[in-house]
This record gives C-alpha cells, sequence and structure tokens, in this order.
C-alpha cells in the first residue's frame, strides 16, 4: 500500500512538474526527440524505402534536398517499354520524368502529387522538421498511456511556410524518459469533413543512427470527437484499425 501511494505521488508531482512547461522547455522536448531520432545525421543523408510497391528516396545536404518516388505505370501509351515514373521536389520546385525525360504536368496535379510526396517523406523521419520557423508548439498536459508517461504537444503551422496542408493539426506524444515520440495524432480536411487519424509506433529500428518505425494507423469511429481526445479513445479501445504504415528495406547513406 505504501508503495503504491508513493508511486502515485511521484506520478502526481511528475505531471504537474510537466504541466508547467514553458515555450523553450517545449522546444526543448521536441529538439530532443529529434536529436535521439537521428537529428543531424538526417540533414546530410541518402534515405531509401519501399513503400506500397514504390520506391522512396530522400537526399538532403545541410538545406537542400530531393524527394523522389518512382513507379512504374501502365496507363501510359507512348512507350513500348515499361514505363518508369520518377516524381522529384527540390527546393525549386516539382518535376516528373518518364523514363528518364521530363514530363509536363498540370499545375493542379502538381499541387496533388507534391502533397503526396511530402506526405510520406514527412512521416518517415518523424519528429524531423518540427523546429521550422513555421511550425507552432503547444505544451497541452502529461498524460499516462499503456503504462508509459509522455509529453502531449499540439503542433500547428503557419500558413506562410507551411506548405498546401498548412491547416492540418498533429498532436505528439513523446515519451518522457526516452523522448522517442510513439504516437501521433493528427486532422485533416476531407471533402466530406474532417478526418482524423490516431498511430502507434512500432518495429522501431536504428538504420546508421536514424530512427525508423512503422505505425498501427487508427481512426475513430466518428469523425465528431476531438483531436486532442484520440488517445483516450485509444486506451478505452474504441479507435477502428483502418491500415498498417510499413517502410520496407531501409537504407541509409
Amino acid at each position: 500500500m505504501i508503495k503504491y501511494m508513493i508511486a502515485i505521488g511521484l506520478f502526481v508531482a511528475l505531471v504537474i512538474s510537466c504541466n508547467q512547461k514553458t515555450e523553450r522547455d517545449v522546444n526543448d522536448i521536441i529538439n530532443n526527440s529529434i536529436e535521439v531520432s537521428g537529428g543531424e545525421l538526417i540533414k546530410k543523408s541518402t534515405i531509401n524505402f519501399d513503400f506500397r510497391d514504390i520506391h522512396y528516396r530522400a537526399m538532403r545536404e545541410n538545406g537542400k534536398f530531393v524527394l523522389e518516388r518512382s513507379f512504374t505505370d501502365k496507363s501510359y501509351q507512348y512507350f513500348d517499354t515499361i514505363t518508369q515514373i520518377t516524381d522529384a521536389i527540390t527546393n525549386k520546385g516539382f518535376q516528373r520524368f518518364v523514363n528518364a525525360f521530363p514530363m509536363a504536368v498540370l499545375d493542379s496535379m502538381v499541387a496533388k502529387y507534391t502533397a503526396s510526396i511530402n506526405s510520406v517523406h514527412y512521416f518517415s523521419v518523424l519528429p524531423y522538421g518540427l523546429n521550422g520557423e513555421a511550425v507552432n508548439k503547444t505544451y497541452l498536459e502529461a498524460v499516462k498511456l499503456k503504462g508509459n508517461i509522455y509529453h502531449k504537444i499540439k503542433i500547428t503551422f503557419n500558413e506562410e511556410g507551411g506548405g498546401e496542408d498548412f491547416e492540418d493539426e498533429f498532436v505528439y506524444w513523446v515519451n518522457v524518459e526516452t523522448f522517442k515520440t510513439e504516437y501521433i495524432a493528427y486532422s485533416y480536411n476531407e471533402p466530406d469533413g474532417l478526418g482524423l487519424r490516431f498511430r502507434e509506433a512500432y518495429n522501431e529500428r536504428y538504420v546508421n543512427g536514424i530512427r525508423f518505425v512503422d505505425y498501427n494507423n487508427f481512426k475513430p469511429k466518428e469523425n465528431t470527437v476531438l483531436l486532442e481526445k484520440l488517445d483516450e479513445l485509444f486506451e478505452q479501445g474504441e479507435l477502428q484499425l483502418l491500415s498498417k504504415i510499413e517502410l520496407e528495406n531501409v537504407s541509409v547513406n
């Protein structure tokens, strides 16, 4: 009984301490989470992986970047051979290559392709990138989830510099002991309303010093719930498993 009361007391003290975090503290938490996930190594790396039969490559060199996806596409009828599509985003913009030749793309499709490519590369190295100038961080509270205590932090983006989907909102659960981000939730706009997702990290592995995880991807039964409450629904088993986000054949140079 005494040990139980001590444990409760320590938990309460930790929660109170965590909930008094300042803006500087929140930035430190995110920076520590980035650091234990690869940090500076990601800034100057070439990362390759496969996701859902598409190959992705990210080349970063201290601010300069090339984010690619490559796949075969049978819908192109202009070539007799197998058609290889490579879409690339660089500091200068978007470019599509068909069998290594540049191909013009409608502006409306450029926005769609760019968002899709960015999304995959963004999730592959999270929380890298959360210390950008367009990122806003708010400490919500310290919570206990599946037996561990987490810093619960909300992320929003400024319109300027926040990308095409700057209105999307995220919540990160950062382990208070390891500083690893282990759960992520986000909201995004759909044609018929707001979409909500909750991701549980698993299959953690480090490749040349950079942390990679896969995710169990959940959604709530109703999209009327609050983004910040998805962890409570997860704890209660009230979320539906929608898919698994698995990166395969990961390599880092």
